[in-house]
């Protein structure tokens, strides 16, 4: 099974994005000034689209854990989950690489600052476009909630598009039309003082520009 995972930070205080107006004026966005904030991680299913969504107050290596539990738990019966991921202090900490391991999940890593490699940044830019921006919601656990539920109502379909997945340009086009037929290799986990048993294939780092396909 193959996932691209993210995280999002919203904030009570609605970012701004161009927006109509009366000719001659100038749009306003009423807020309170309070800056609540919660964090989303996301995952979305390379496949079928399908889309894991966590609230949590922060981003630390404990949500990001907790994140990994939760996929684990809405996948039971998988194999091995592929988690497609930048190197985010909180997923290259030693202890969330360990329950990874022990959880059947191995990281695959994405190349630093390419937000459009990741489908579940691209589904984050067009949440925040229609359901964050140019209006503060009545609480920080509202908006977090509207954010969750929107993610989760999109069709297969919607998600797809909206992630970029649909594009003649998606990156991974050809992989995830062949995903059932092929798997991906596993890439050595860089563990600080792991186990053998911890360890990949290969002694270089995971890259997703070094991503394979071999038969089964």
């Amino acid at each position: 099974m193959l996932l691209c995972c993210d995280w999002t930070l919203l904030r009570l205080l609605p970012p701004l994005r161009a927006a109509w107006a009366r000719k001659g004026t100038q749009a306003t966005v009423p807020i309170t000034g309070a800056n609540a904030k919660r964090v989303l991680f996301g995952a979305i299913n390379l496949r079928t689209a399908h889309r894991v969504v966590l609230i949590r107050p922060r981003a630390g290596a404990a949500e990001a854990q907790a994140f990994l539990r939760e996929l684990r738990r809405r996948y039971r019966t998988a194999g091995t989950i592929w988690l497609l991921a930048d190197r985010a202090s909180a997923h290259t900490a030693a202890r969330t690489q360990m329950l990874a391991a022990a959880l059947g999940i191995r990281f695959l890593w994405l190349p630093k600052q390419a937000p459009e490699l990741n489908a579940m940044d691209q589904l984050w830019r067009e949440l925040k476009r229609l359901i964050a921006a140019n209006r503060q919601a009545a609480s920080v656990d509202a908006l977090a909630s509207d954010a969750a539920d929107w993610v989760l109502r999109l069709t297969p379909q919607q998600a797809r598009r909206k992630a970029g997945m649909t594009s003649k340009h998606f990156w991974l086009r050809n992989l995830v039309e062949d995903f059932g037929f092929y798997r991906v290799c596993c890439w050595q986990t860089e563990i600080p003082n792991a186990a053998p048993s911890q360890r990949c294939c290969s002694r270089s780092s995971p890259s997703a520009s070094r991503l394979r396909r071999h038969p089964r």
